[in-house]
């Protein structure tokens, strides 16, 4: 300790050791009575006095015990009337070891203020402001005690010590103050020591695992709270009990008295033993001493009961599941697989599957692996994706898998987890539906029925490709009502026949006239079928739309052609009926016409008589040759001679029907080959159709 001078604390002035002060006249009564009661003790009893205190400090643990006799004892050797010592921690002082100062009216508040100021510098404080009721003025001696790292301690407070500080009492207050110093310094110490022990005991108790620790000989020195309560034991029960005791806890007989540990030889150990009940984590740590006795193991048992009993039941889970579950590193190379992985690829254990790197042999294409690698590198996830492989015995397994890149905190990939599940048998499934649908949908184009599906509302929702054959475009068919293109005359028939089928009734062969894109109209049979759901509800209908225009008109043309047969058989009975009161007439008409006497207008009138009858004979002679059945006879026929002759059995008929039929003949034409009745029949169909025509349009016409 340095210890320079003395400051006077009320004149502010510094007086240097060894150097008397100039005093007052009001002051040397005081000063002289001072020193004839102060002795100052010989160097040998202080020095004997300073070892003294110097044992008493190193072996003392009780800081007030001490700081009351280091205060009795600088009292002594420096015949103060009162000694003692300001502990200063931070911003707080306390005076201790001192006797009581009002009994001596000294002011405590003042003197723990002289010491914080004093124990910001080094020199020594005196002060004559401090006066007791059994002495006259005195001073107050401050020393301030520093660590040896300059931070203030406290400081050594004296009162009716000899003012007048020569050279050796320098050095008794220097070494005064260095005790002092070390004393605080190590109680100090020995506090944080103390304070640092309870709380490493008080951690350790509050850790849930257990903690045992033991020595070489197997002797336990320490364990924790929660071990002992485990056992129902205090926690100092235990101490010097064989740590062969604690077997309760880990089932088997090991070679080692203690059941925790497995090779001495080892600074550090972790390995699991188990109990009736739990399951313990044993992390085993051994610490050296001051010799190879005293050497600890530290034994720290972690409870994984749940977390076995978690992972036994996530392993039978990853186990268990149809799914097959992978976990690979970034290269593709399994790490672990579940067995549903190897049923999937055909291997006989998870072993063999892992131990062979199968990456390459996997993937049907050799490029596959390295685009599936790099998607998942470069987007971090793979959901749905579709993927062949190949099984060990060569075939082809369909996948679909979910993959997830595991990164570090740098984000390099370090790991892929990923799903699979076998989709094979659901290709092969939708392979052998869509054929199923193809040769449906080429059995529905194919046909010369238009088929549709109409909702309950009677909108179409689908049609096939001989429905667009009609002219119609598909957006101008879906969606549109069926009853639209209906004649307006059969609209009632075909929505009642829609509502049959709306109740689960079919309706079959109902003959509708519908019109075309063009706005012709055709003549179709329908029928109408109802679908059902899973609740057996209508919820749509077929219609089957047979084009049967061309055999209505055959039809037509058939009835046609038998009323006309009809009607020739009719013609044939009445033209022999006929003839013969023709050929009556005829033949008088020639008789007539041969007498003489017949002259004048009556010759003229049986000239017309006769050329009519004869033009009547040969018009029920057409008629007689028309409908008479005669085989097929080929011969040179004057085709504009027979286009007349027909054209004339329809005229009346035509132009009674308001048609007007105009004949323009090529008198240039050649005779053709060809069989007279078979041409007339051509003709008269052809002038037919064209009647029918004319009559559909519902307009007035020509044939030409």
């Amino acid at each position: 300790m340095d210890v320079r001078g003395i400051v006077h604390l009320e004149t502010n002035r510094f007086i240097p050791i060894g150097m008397r002060r100039q005093k007052s006249k009001s002051e040397g009564a005081s000063a002289r009575a001072a020193r004839t009661n102060v002795r100052v003790r010989p160097s040998a009893q202080r020095a004997s006095e300073l070892m003294e205190l110097a044992t008493v400090a190193a072996h003392s643990r009780n800081l007030p015990e001490f700081l009351k006799l280091f205060s009795e004892r600088v009292a002594r050797m420096l015949s103060a009337v009162w000694c003692g010592v300001v502990v200063i921690r931070g911003q707080e002082a306390e005076l201790q070891g001192a006797a009581d100062t009002e009994a001596l009216g000294l002011d405590e508040d003042e003197i723990l203020a002289r010491s914080k100021e004093a124990s910001q510098g080094k020199d020594i404080y005196a002060t004559s402001r401090q006066r007791s009721r059994t002495s006259c003025a005195s001073e107050l001696l401050v020393v301030p005690v520093h660590a040896s790292d300059g931070e203030p301690l406290g400081a050594i407070c004296i009162f009716g010590a000899r003012p007048e500080i020569v050279t050796e009492e320098k050095k008794l207050l220097h070494a005064l103050a260095s005790h002092a110093a070390l004393s605080l310094e190590n109680f100090r110490r020995f506090s944080q020591l103390e304070r640092s022990k309870r709380q490493w005991v008080q951690d350790i108790d509050a850790i849930s695992d257990f903690i045992v620790v033991h020595d070489r000989a197997w002797k336990i020195v320490r364990t924790n709270r929660s071990l002992a309560t485990h056992l129902g034991l205090p926690p100092v029960a235990l101490v010097g009990e064989s740590v062969s005791s604690l077997r309760t806890l880990a089932e088997g007989d090991g070679a080692l008295p203690c059941p925790f540990c497995l090779y001495t030889g080892l600074s550090k150990e972790e390995h699991i033993i188990s109990s009736a009940e739990k399951i313990y984590l044993v992390s085993t740590s051994r610490a050296s001493g001051a010799t190879e006795d005293d050497e600890r193991t530290i034994h720290v048992l972690k409870d994984i009961t749940d977390r076995r009993e978690a992972e036994r039941r996530y392993r039978e889970l990853y186990d268990s599941i149809q799914e097959g579950l992978f976990f690979a590193t970034p290269d593709g190379r399994f790490l672990d697989v579940n067995d549903a992985m190897v049923r999937m690829l055909g291997y006989a254990s998870r072993e063999e599957l892992l131990r062979d790197d199968v990456g390459a042999y996997l993937y049907p294409e050799p490029s596959a692996r390295g685009h599936l690698l790099a998607a998942i590198r470069k987007t971090g996830v793979l959901r749905n994706h579709e993927e062949s492989l190949r099984r060990k015995d060569g075939t082809i397994l369909h996948t679909l898998q979910n993959i997830t890149a595991v990164r570090d905190s740098q984000g390099k990939t370090k790991q892929f987890r990923g799903l699979m599940l076998d989709v094979t048998e659901q290709k092969m499934f939708q392979a052998q539906l869509q054929r199923e649908r193809d040769f449906n949908q080429k059995i529905l184009n194919a046909t010369q029925s238009m088929i549709m599906v109409l909702d309950t509302a009677g909108l179409i929702s689908y049609a096939n490709r001989r429905c667009y054959d009609t002219g119609y475009k598909q957006e101008e068919m879906i969606g549109r009502r069926l009853v639209d293109l209906v004649d307006a005359g059969q609209r009632k028939d075909f929505e009642a026949a829609l509502e049959t089928t709306a109740h689960g009734h079919q309706v079959e062969n109902l003959e509708l006239r519908a019109r075309r894109s063009d706005r012709t109209l055709g003549h179709f049979s329908i029928s109408l079928s109802p679908m059902r759901d899973e609740q057996n509800t209508v919820n749509s209908v077929v219609v089957v739309m047979t084009d049967i225009t061309d055999a209505a008109l055959m039809q037509a043309k058939l009835a046609h052609a038998e009323r006309m047969a009809t009607l020739g058989r009719l013609v044939s009975g009445v033209a022999h009926e006929v003839n013969n009161p023709l050929a009556a007439i005829l033949g008088f008409t020639d008789l007539l016409l041969e007498n003489p006497d017949v002259t004048g207008n009556a010759r003229e009138d049986l000239q017309i008589i006769l050329h009519e009858t004869q033009r009547t004979k040969d018009l029920v002679q057409d008629l007689l040759s028309f409908a008479r059945q005669r085989p097929v006879k080929r011969e040179l026929v004057n085709v504009g001679a027979i286009l007349r002759q027909t054209t004339k059995l329809r005229s009346y008929d035509l132009q009674s029907h308001g048609v007007e039929v105009v004949e323009e003949y090529d008198e240039s034409l050649p005779t053709v080959m060809g069989d007279a009745q078979q041409l007339q029949q051509v003709f008269l169909n052809i002038l037919n159709n064209a009647y029918d025509a004319i009559e559909e349009s519902g307009r007035r016409g020509k044939i030409h």
